[in-house]
């Protein structure tokens, strides 16, 4: 399969297929990253590539701390990341089509973009003001049973929102859900309540069937521990898809 080169985001969270990914940037590594972006016709896709952190740091430090309170920031496209920053990722990422890129005042950019395929990545260049990297797309098997998994994580899913809505106090309407084998594997997987290396080896999946049958476990085993719990910490239930960098 031809491998593919595009400006890669580094994320503490995991981006999946058709699911919306809003960003604040304010870094100057990925603010010249998308005034390059808007160099395109808006008829073509303005892609980046977004892979969570293994080993390092979201944003870089932009001052002296602790333990040294006179040590020099890390600067450049790498900061934060190590000596092979390679090493830093998780191997497998998804490609994200920006829709809206809006520039303010201050030179930071409101960013709404989409999760569209997975990538696996092969290298990772800092030679440049952003970092970039040659990435293997990789296609989506449905596997054994794909449907009816489907349906099974659809009604251990619901059960699951019910349990998460009674420790949050809050009710949950009888929102549609999709069918599509796909699409409800990475829905499922964006909405529940999970690590990030958890979320990692769901993106990780090696086809459908695989990850709908992980899921249906989590859900379960989910589902029983907020059975037994009367409420959840604040800060867990405030974590969201938005990241600012």
């Amino acid at each position: 399969m031809t491998s593919v080169r595009l400006p890669l985001f580094p994320l503490n969270a995991v981006l999946f297929p058709g699911l919306v990914l809003p960003l604040e940037v304010f870094e100057e590594r990925y603010r010249a990253m998308m005034r390059e972006l808007l160099k395109s016709s808006e008829d073509d896709p303005r892609r980046f590539a977004v892979v969570a952190i293994r080993d390092g740091h979201e944003v870089a430090p932009s001052a002296p701390g602790m333990p040294d309170p006179t040590a020099v920031p890390e600067r450049g496209p790498a900061a934060g990341f190590g000596p092979d920053p390679l090493k830093a990722f998780h191997k497998v990422g998804c490609v994200a089509d920006a829709a809206t890129i809006r520039e303010r005042a201050d030179g930071t950019f409101e960013v709404l973009a989409t999760g569209t395929t997975r990538v696996r990545l092969l290298s990772v260049d800092a030679s440049g003001p952003y970092l970039t990297a040659e990435l293997e797309p990789l296609s989506e098997e449905p596997g054994d049973e794909a449907g009816t998994l489907a349906e099974g994580v659809l009604r251990s899913f619901r059960q699951y929102q019910k349990r998460l809505a009674g420790a949050r106090e809050r009710s949950v309407g009888d929102t549609e859900l999709p069918d599509e084998p796909g699409v409800v594997s990475y829905l499922v997987a964006a909405a529940m309540m999970l690590d990030t290396p958890t979320k990692q080896r769901l993106l990780q999946s090696p086809d459908t069937a695989s990850r709908l049958r992980d899921e249906l476990k989590l859900l379960r085993s989910e589902t029983a521990i907020l059975r037994s719990l009367p409420s959840l910490p604040a800060a867990d239930l405030t974590r969201g898809p938005t990241s600012s960098n």
